[in-house]
């Protein structure tokens, strides 16, 4: 059995908040830095965080930790392009793997429990899918099998919603109420973060 690896998706230009999300003061860091800390303290390896827009402001705030950096020049495309980027990035460096963990950088509330717990209900029921459950929808943070590796990686403008749609009876859910909860606007940012 291979390990799974986790991508974190912070390519994006934060155009309604009017400022990088990524580095939105929060828990004496930075929104990422918490999101990234969450996905080294959990059993997936490598962590790969896809930066885009504001690389060079990015980087450098979460440039000690133990993850691995790749820059998707065609962030601006679409979510998709970063996630193929971050895939591509493990398929040729890391063997073997069989399945991948998505996590987007304004979800305040992900957790290293939250992120084994999709890892342990891959490795007991199988599906190739494993999502959150919130709000009466599913999606990120979300576990993919290395089956729809060829799938992810077709993906541009969009994110991985579709293919959960797509494959829905293959689709396991963990809940996560909190998931509901992400930071896209400054009314948001108020709301959660304090700010």
């Amino acid at each position: 059995m291979g390990s799974t690896g986790l991508i974190v998706l912070a390519a994006g230009a934060s155009t309604r908040l009017g400022q990088p999300k990524q580095l939105l003061p929060y828990r004496g860091s930075n929104l990422l830095q918490i999101t990234v800390e969450s996905a080294i303290a959990s059993v997936c390896q490598p962590i790969v965080v896809v930066l885009g827009a504001y690389a060079e402001k990015i980087q450098p705030a979460i440039a000690q930790l133990p993850v691995q950096f790749v820059h998707n020049e065609r962030w601006a495309v679409g979510m998709g392009t970063s996630i193929q980027c971050g895939l591509r990035w493990i398929e040729a460096n890391c063997q073997p793997i069989d399945a991948v963990v998505l996590l987007v950088c304004d979800q305040p509330f992900i957790t290293p429990h939250l992120i084994n717990r999709l890892v342990e209900t891959y490795r007991t029921t199988g599906n190739s899918i494993v999502a959150s459950a919130y709000a009466n929808t599913v999606g990120v943070p979300v576990l993919f099998s290395s089956k729809l590796f060829p799938t992810l990686n077709t993906l541009a403008k969009e994110g991985a919603k579709p293919i959960i749609k797509r494959h829905r009876s293959e689709v396991a859910t963990v809940s996560f109420p909190d998931g509901k909860i992400d930071i896209d606007t400054p009314t948001e940012a108020q709301k959660w973060l304090g700010h």
